[in-house]
């Protein structure tokens, strides 16, 4: 029995659990028997041709689709299903172009060299750095070429109408939650138009799908990720005031809402009433194509087909919630990468934005003079405000924790993510958001010098101490800075200056932002998850002009003589990617 990719329900009544696992049945990750399943993928990706298993499925293909699976199995039965890693070698040479060549050069029409933002910067060198991370936009902009959409069986790459602006390193396609962050900055960068395309581009895969996939692959079709299509319009609206792309984009807005509620939704019952709410869960089987032998090699010992497909699945989930890979997902009986349990987890954070989204759209349905819509989601999003403080809001702790729907209990563990429903204002009150603000103070998190970090567990894994990222230092910056304390403003200004200054240092040291850094030592970005840190970077870029437009000029970048910042961005020997990796 083939059950489709979203029906999977799971549901929580009183200390009861029903799961609906049916691991066997699960879909591969595309229909794809290049990308996404088969021998050939198996074969190419457990030989680690290449360093990174992106590399081959960011591949585009010479030939069709069929005339290339036969020319493997003609070399498959040649050598007796047994072939030397120089045939494949020359197999993928003669059969495979290389990642990159389905885009264009593209330098954005509506790039500005001195928007206004600069303007508002005092300290000098920062004012430098800032025009030099605005000039990174040029470079990390990319147009999907024509035979993408006209041979889409030749590519992994999904066929988008706009050109986009990509994270950089490894990252060349879109993804989905980067794409608020780097939004945001180009329209700080005054590149509305850029930023209209983008959205534009989601747009048409909720038209196209229902949902957004987690980035611009085809492997990464039957997972999404944080939800922030509605706030990237918000954030446009808020800049432009253009009314009819709202009415024109606004079914679009509530057909990938539905798809959170249909399809990701989990129902909690605590002393006699129940709670609607959402997780990240995706029922899809096979390794991730992109991360094929380690996904492979993680699941080998598991005893049974149904166990291997199901921590598949979990590892899909925790990609799904960005948070690739974390202690926050792992399970209370094996916390290891193979204990992952993301569909286990009610996260507070996603609880969160969808909050956010609810009143944003009852916001736009207003606008729009369309009442009904505009009270149905008022309904919505007073119906998630009781349930995330009744549910996740712990107050004996003081804050909001992840709850875990096997054992009924509350994760009482350091995340950024526990203070996101101060960004989103999901809180009922100014007692509320106190008692969270003296969480995070008498929180040993504070006490790094170089940001927030992830967790307070080491565990190797990228989404953990001591790695932090931009968007969580922006989330929990904004959301203290707006919650109407003052001692939440100051520990606001504290984290964005620390924040400033950690970006700052390393790029003076390397020429080059990164997507994550080390909350311990000065001068290096982070480290640890699948794959070595990379470059570019998207969301770091636009969470600087974020903060440096947030605080004004009272940011400062530490220095004593503040010197010029070189606009340079190719010399860094850390990361051994291609010249197009970076551009």
């Amino acid at each position: 029995m083939q059950w489709a990719p979203w029906s999977l329900s799971i549901y929580v009544i009183s200390c009861f659990i029903h799961h609906v696992s049916l691991a066997e049945d699960f879909p591969p990750p595309c229909d794809s028997t290049i990308y996404c399943h088969g021998t050939l993928i198996h074969t190419i990706q457990m030989a680690k041709i290449f360093d990174d298993d992106k590399h081959f499925v960011d591949m585009g293909l010479q030939d069709t689709p069929a005339r290339t699976l036969k020319k493997f199995q003609a070399l498959l039965q040649r050598n007796r299903n047994n072939i030397p890693v120089s045939k494949l070698k020359e197999f993928l040479n003669t059969s495979f172009t290389e990642p990159g060549e389905e885009f264009e050069p593209w330098i954005p029409s509506d790039w500005k060299e001195k928007p206004e933002i600069l303007s508002h910067i005092t300290d000098p060198a920062l004012k430098d750095w800032a025009a030099a991370l605005n000039l990174l936009w040029k470079s990390l902009g990319r147009k999907i070429k024509d035979d993408v959409k006209d041979n889409p069986d030749r590519h992994s790459q999904i066929y988008v109408p706009n050109a986009v602006i990509v994270p950089g390193g490894r990252f060349r396609e879109f993804y989905y939650w980067d794409s608020y962050w780097v939004i945001n900055g180009l329209l700080l960068s005054e590149m509305s138009s850029t930023a209209k395309g983008m959205i534009e581009n989601f747009l048409y895969m909720v038209d196209r799908y229902g949902w957004i996939p987690n980035g611009g692959r085809i492997y990464y079709n039957l997972r999404s990720q944080p939800p922030f299509l509605t706030l990237m319009m918000e954030s446009y609206m808020e800049n432009q005031k253009n009314i009819s792309f709202l009415r024109e984009s606004i079914a679009l807005l509530e057909k990938e809402y539905q798809f959170w509620m249909n399809n990701r939704t989990v129902i909690v019952t605590l002393e006699g009433i129940n709670y609607t709410l959402n997780q990240y869960r995706v029922p899809v089987g096979e390794p991730r194509p992109e991360s094929y032998s380690v996904d492979y090699e993680l699941a080998e010992n598991l005893p049974t087909t149904e166990a291997k497909q199901a921590l598949y699945a979990e590892l899909k989930a925790a990609a799904e919630s960005g948070w690739d890979f974390s202690s926050r997902w792992f399970s209370k009986t094996q916390q290891d990468l193979k204990g992952t349990k993301t569909s286990s987890m009610i996260p507070v954070d996603l609880n969160a934005i969808l909050y956010r989204v609810e009143k944003t759209l009852s916001k736009f349905f207003t606008e729009l003079n369309m009442e009904d819509k505009a009270a149905q989601f008022q309904s919505a999003y007073n119906q998630r405000l009781q349930a995330v403080n009744s549910v996740l809001w712990d107050k004996d702790v003081g804050v909001w924790l992840d709850y875990n729907i096997e054992d009924q209990s509350r994760n009482n563990e350091f995340f950024p993510s526990n203070l996101i429903p101060l960004w989103a204002t999901c809180y009922t009150g100014q007692e509320q958001v106190d008692k969270a603000v003296t969480y995070l103070e008498n929180n040993k998190a504070l006490t790094y010098k170089n940001g927030l970090p992830t967790s307070l567990k080491n565990s190797g894994e990228q989404w953990d101490f001591p790695n932090a990222w931009a968007p969580l230092q922006h989330m929990v910056i904004d959301g203290l800075q707006k919650c109407g304390s003052d001692k939440a403003s100051k520990i606001a200004f504290s984290l964005a200056q620390k924040w400033v200054t950690t970006n700052y240092k390393v790029y003076k040291e390397h020429n080059a932002m990164f997507e994550k850094y080390n909350v311990e030592h000065d001068n290096i970005p982070g480290g640890g998850g699948e794959y070595v840190v990379q470059l570019g970077f998207g969301w770091s870029n636009g969470v600087i002009l974020q903060l440096l437009d947030l605080f004004k000029g009272r940011l400062t970048s530490g220095s004593v003589l503040c010197t010029t910042v070189s606009w340079t961005v190719l010399t860094l020997p850390l990361v051994a990617i291609s010249l197009w990796d970076i551009y």
